[in-house]
């Protein structure tokens, strides 16, 4: 195999939502109320139910020198096109050498959070989170075939409402939702609580896979104020080990054997030494704490039912059979500061070229097609996916990927010879949120 023959399928990107996402989708009942664009103090800010939410295009910093990684933007004009609207995004996939991707939301948070928040008003919260989803197949997916894997969100204040938008998405191809990888942490049942089955009989009726990215629910804390910020960045894929852990003494495995969830981008170096910690803990204690796996090690729970993804790791390649090779998958991140665009294939045909060529197709696509339920092939033709066609179609349109310099946007206060600390990034999200309050 050589770089030129890799298909890539991301599952882990985001969309910067476009101004106008739920305009058209929201039913006529509540228009003009729908979430929306407002400029406050210089930003572009979604505002929803009177509340101005979110720093606007947090982490879209794709197309930026690194040296302006620091540099949030404030408005739509500070970010590469790409990040917000679909045919560019798709002209940037064509530029890295990307076939398909699964985009989390970014104004409702990874896992829709934002919209649970409104107890008093349910009714057009619910009717937000439709026509999130509405949008975000048909106007965005739906409108390159074959070129990205669809996400729904869902209510969590009502699992049987839930459990009908996941199979309303379903009927129209639609099998991953994106959920908290604790919801205990937001005031609701913990995964371990009953509560939850309708959500989990509906994705195994349709098989939906249940999508938890870092900090949906547990998040990296910051050690203190002086910490530099790159310890706090350090620690964010392995901040998700926690809650893996709980996800996989959870019930729902034994109630809906068939059910598949993913840690979306937490990395997959850690995982082997959680899962001989698992068995380890399983075999000493479970004579004591009435744990049962039905004659598995919690480790088979783990491999059977757990998708992991990556966007660099290569402890973790290297030591495959511990972790699963048929449930890894790669990610790219874009548009955040971690991705590797546009040199995505690059980076991976460094990784991976050492590993035989079986395991290279599995993990860069072949896993994630089968869990997802996605064909690009049969819409687009496996000669056209790989990384030398898609690229071919990116300079035959003259895609430019070189660094833009001074897009715009906050920076946090930086002082030379000391490093930015978690209070500098902590003190300038304090004076976006004073900015963005109405």
């Amino acid at each position: 195999m050589k770089l030129e023959d890799l298909i890539l399928v991301s599952i882990d990107d985001h969309a910067i939502e476009p101004p106008n996402a739920f305009a058209r989708h929201m039913p006529a009942r509540f228009k003009g109320r729908e979430p929306h664009i407002e400029k406050h103090k210089g930003r572009d800010v979604w505002v929803f139910e009177g509340r101005a939410t979110g720093y606007m295009g947090l982490n879209s910093v794709v197309g930026r020198p690194k040296e302006e990684y620091g540099m949030e933007p404030l408005g739509y004009e500070h970010m590469r096109r790409g990040t917000w609207d679909v045919q560019a995004r798709v002209d940037d996939m064509n530029a890295n050498g990307v076939l398909g991707s699964l985009c989390f939301p970014t104004f409702p948070g990874f896992a829709g959070q934002r919209f649970q928040q409104y107890e008093d008003a349910r009714d057009v919260s619910l009717a937000a989170i439709q026509a999130y989803n509405d949008w975000h197949l048909h106007d965005w997916c739906n409108a390159a075939p074959g070129r990205f894997i669809p996400m729904a969100l869902i209510p969590w204040w009502d699992p049987q409402a839930a459990a009908a938008e996941i199979n309303r998405m379903a009927k129209d191809g639609v099998h991953a939702i994106s959920f908290s990888d604790n919801p205990a942490l937001h005031g609701f049942p913990s995964i371990h609580d009953s509560y939850w089955d309708p959500v989990w009989k509906a994705c195994a009726d349709n098989a939906v896979v249940i999508n938890c990215h870092i900090g949906t629910g547990v998040k990296a804390e910051h050690a203190s104020d002086l910490s530099p910020i790159d310890a706090w960045i350090t620690s964010m894929p392995i901040s998700i080990a926690n809650s893996a852990a709980d996800w996989i003494w959870a019930p729902m495995w034994r109630k809906y054997p068939t059910l598949k969830m993913a840690l979306s981008e937490g990395g997959i170096g850690w995982i082997p030494y959680l899962l001989e910690r698992a068995d380890f803990t399983h075999r000493h204690h479970k004579a004591w704490t009435n744990a049962s796996f039905g004659g598995k090690k919690p480790s088979d729970i783990f491999k059977e039912h757990i998708i992991t993804c990556f966007i660099e790791d290569d402890f973790g390649l290297q030591n495959l059979k511990h972790i699963g090779e048929d449930m890894v998958g790669w990610e790219c991140d874009y548009p955040h500061s971690d991705c590797t665009w546009p040199n995505s294939p690059e980076v991976v045909w460094e990784s991976f070229r050492h590993l035989p060529d079986e395991t290279i197709v599995k993990v860069t696509h072949r896993n994630v097609m089968r869990e997802y339920s996605y064909d690009p092939f049969a819409i687009l033709g496996r000669e056209n996916c790989t990384v030398g066609a898609l690229r071919a179609q990116a300079r035959a349109k003259g895609i430019d990927t070189s660094p833009t310099q001074g897009m715009g946007g906050a920076a946090p206060k930086r002082e030379a010879g000391k490093p930015v600390t978690s209070g500098d990034i902590n003190a300038m999200f304090k004076q976006a949120d004073a900015e963005t309050a109405l």
